[in-house]
């Protein structure tokens, strides 16, 4: 036979187990020592069972009643532990997180902040849009994102960078999460003219170019245009996979990540200008006017403990 719960008499019932009196279990729970007296009878009647036996000092679980008493405390706690969820997630961060993505996943460790975001803040959903790093901010502009990673000096995208005038904060907000140098990397048929050679020298041969958008294409244009002279771009593409294939091929030289020149110096052959280098930063941005927004401070907090 199934008996129907009722709380209040099983916190009178643990409360009683509990003292070993029911005036001192009246006092606890702010009940009449009747009423709590009136709900043990109940439970006796329901289950059939003797619950406490009289001693000279008040009441002593029967060895049945100590089993009911063990079973009903897993059940109040179980409800506490109910309780504190509840209060948990009617607290918690909510809501949908766009997150822009560039280059490979693993090197801006974006696994290790969706974990983050997942297990610290399960009221988030995600959704990711991958692109060039140069689409980021415009994203962040037009709404289309709410935080993204980015390559490069954020407030090239910023049309008052410098201009501000004093209290008036940046259009973005931006946390460095690492500084990267970037090589120049050619086919091995082209090893005689770029070993020992600087940019402008570097600039008449034959170049992989890659769309506005790019880091690739920011660094390039800035480091050409301060020497005043043109890169001889023969050939465009907008993946770094493409690029590196062109490169391996023979087409032209192409600018990457040092790690990444590396690897292909090492596996493929390619050569690495070894007279010139540019260096830039990976970061986590937002829009300043959205930095007290939850779900975008939320996900600050959680690359800064990917990132440290």
């Amino acid at each position: 036979m199934a008996y129907p719960i009722d709380l209040k008499t099983l916190r009178a019932f643990v409360t009683v187990a509990r003292e070993g009196n029911v005036t001192r279990a009246s006092a606890q729970l702010h009940l009449t020592q009747p009423a709590i007296s009136l709900q043990l009878k109940r439970l006796a009647a329901d289950t059939g069972i003797t619950l406490f036996r009289r001693t000279s000092t008040g009441l002593e679980l029967t060895h049945e009643g100590a089993l009911l008493a063990a079973k009903a405390e897993q059940v109040l706690a179980s409800l506490l532990d109910f309780s504190q969820t509840a209060r948990h997630l009617e607290t918690q961060v909510r809501g949908k997180l766009r997150i822009g993505t560039i280059i490979d996943p693993e090197f801006t460790r974006l696994g290790a902040l969706l974990k983050a975001l997942v297990e610290s803040g399960p009221r988030i959903e995600t959704e990711l849009r991958h692109g060039m790093s140069g689409e980021v901010p415009e994203g962040l502009k037009r709404d289309e994102l709410d935080v993204g990673f980015f390559l490069g000096d954020i407030s090239d995208f910023d049309p008052v960078a410098g201009l501000a005038t004093e209290g008036q904060e940046n259009l973005f907000r931006a946390k460095q999460l690492a500084r990267l140098t970037y090589r120049v990397v050619a086919p091995p048929s082209l090893a005689g003219f770029v070993r020992g050679q600087d940019w402008a020298e570097l600039a008449a041969l034959p170049w992989i170019g890659t769309p506005p958008a790019s880091v690739h294409n920011r660094l390039l244009g800035r480091l050409f245009g301060e020497l005043g002279v043109r890169q001889n771009v023969v050939a465009s593409v907008d993946q770094e996979a493409s690029m590196l294939a062109m490169v391996r091929t023979g087409v032209g030289l192409s600018l990457c990540r040092e790690a990444i020149a590396l690897h292909e110096q090492q596996a493929h052959g390619l050569v690495i200008a070894d007279h010139v280098q540019v260096e830039t930063a990976l970061s986590f941005v937002s829009l300043n006017a959205r930095a007290d927004d939850p779900t975008i401070a939320f996900a600050f907090d959680a690359i800064r403990g990917v990132w440290g």
